[in-house]
């Protein structure tokens, strides 16, 4: 009898071992969709330049529905839009910006190490979110801190590539005004982390940040400088813009903090005006 119960016991046991590695946790699916999306960007870049773009789209879409896949245990509302926004666009903004570096073999393997990492850490930020809006998470400061530094190095890649195709200024200020805008709600959202929708503060400070950021686009377009010196300077812009706003949704625009931020931004467009004043004398 006891030998019957100890069959019956192991059987258990072993049955569980084996539901337990079926299971994936939710870090193994975000390493997982590091990963496949690592390749993803690796493919695309393998690819001929007049297919990379479409594909680019495409990776845009997979990277949305895998980053869907990894957190839909806790999405919900417009958390589908905000909390999913920086893992579908960063991906896309480092294809974009890819484009641009030496197609050497070294260079490919650190931008797809760092890929990894980036991507891995964006997703355990939007799972931060989304659990912090339905329970308070210690851990909600230091993912508005990775948040808001991978928006800005979204942004700027972003801007590196709409400059670097020299459009009409109407068309750059747009171009600037559209990502601006998605980075805005998504960066302003996570400091009310509202499933239920985005709110009118949230929506007419996104639409005044990303006016402003029209404007700053347009002045690029018209002052001889590098694309890199460009883009840098529309991203200061952002991060200036961007930090002021959260820190007043926080109730903690201290007269330091603002100088602090002004500082940067004041930095940014000598830097930009001097760049110009040489590129006309030369």
């Amino acid at each position: 009898m006891q030998t019957f119960h100890f069959r019956r016991r192991k059987k258990r046991v072993s049955r569980r071992r084996k539901n337990k590695g079926v299971v994936l946790t939710k870090r193994k699916k975000f390493f997982l969709v590091s990963v496949l999306l690592t390749i993803g960007l690796f493919i695309v870049q393998s690819l001929p330049v007049e297919r990379r773009f479409v594909s680019l789209m495409i990776l845009f879409g997979v990277a949305y529905g895998l980053s869907a896949w990894s957190l839909a245990k806790d999405l919900s509302g417009i958390e589908w839009l905000t909390c999913l926004l920086l893992p579908s666009l960063f991906p896309v903004s480092v294809g974009l910006f890819y484009f641009l570096l030496p197609q050497m073999g070294v260079v490919r393997l650190i931008v797809l190490g760092l890929f990894v990492i980036s991507m891995y850490a964006i997703l355990l930020t939007a799972n931060i979110f989304s659990v912090a809006s339905i329970r308070t998470i210690q851990l909600l400061r230091a993912a508005r801190a990775i948040g808001f530094l991978f928006t800005i190095l979204t942004a700027t890649f972003l801007f590196h590539l709409i400059l670097s195709f020299k459009m009409h200024f109407w068309w750059n200020g747009l171009a600037v005004f559209g990502v601006s805008w998605l980075l805005f709600v998504q960066g302003l959202w996570s400091l009310e982390l509202d499933e239920r929708g985005l709110s009118k503060r949230v929506l007419s400070y996104s639409l005044v940040g990303s006016v402003v950021m029209l404007e700053a686009g347009v002045i690029v377009s018209f002052l001889p400088v590098e694309v890199a010196l460009g883009s840098l300077f529309l991203a200061m812009s952002l991060y200036v813009l961007l930090g002021i706003m959260q820190h007043f949704f926080e109730e903690k625009l201290f007269k330091r903090t603002v100088n602090e931020y002004l500082f940067f931004g004041i930095l940014a467009g000598l830097i930009t005006v001097i760049a110009s004043i040489i590129s006309w004398w030369s």
